[in-house]
């Protein structure tokens, strides 16, 4: 078993403990929660998404999800088109002031993501991806051979 600072729970909090400050702070100055971030990146990267989709992409619960997708909504960065092939299902989009706000702040958020990747390789990077994906596939998807 390995030390406790060695444990893989600690060295993720740790890693996240130590990148996370700066991209908050950037959230907060434009009055955003982590999870809030998550949801209008996803929704930036895809254009709509349902909720369901948005809750399996940013791995936030549904019933979390709901709260999240309504402080939005009042902010004005997101809207709810519902489908005219199947009323039951409501298509989350961005607003035009969640594209304004894409605008101002993915060259921000770039700019951290940047200074963080200048501290390894683009093959560590590869197989920092690949390792920790490989990491939270689930057990039954995994074979051992």
């Amino acid at each position: 078993m390995p030390k406790f600072l060695e444990s893989l729970p600690m060295l993720l909090s740790r890693t996240l403990d130590g990148i996370m400050p700066r991209y908050r702070s950037l959230f907060q100055a434009h009055g955003l929660t982590d999870q809030q971030w998550r949801v209008l990146r996803a929704l930036w990267e895809q254009k709509h998404l349902t909720s369901a989709e948005i809750s399996q992409m940013t791995l936030l619960p549904a019933p979390s999800l709901v709260g999240i997708l309504d402080r939005l909504e009042k902010k004005g960065l997101i809207g709810r088109l519902r489908s005219v092939k199947d009323r039951r299902h409501v298509h989350i989009i961005p607003t035009q002031a969640g594209r304004d706000l894409q605008a101002h702040m993915l060259p921000k958020v770039e700019q951290i993501h940047d200074s963080y990747m200048q501290r390894i390789t683009p093959e560590e990077w590869d197989e920092l991806n690949r390792i920790l994906n490989k990491m939270a596939e689930p057990a039954e998807q995994r074979s051992f051979a």
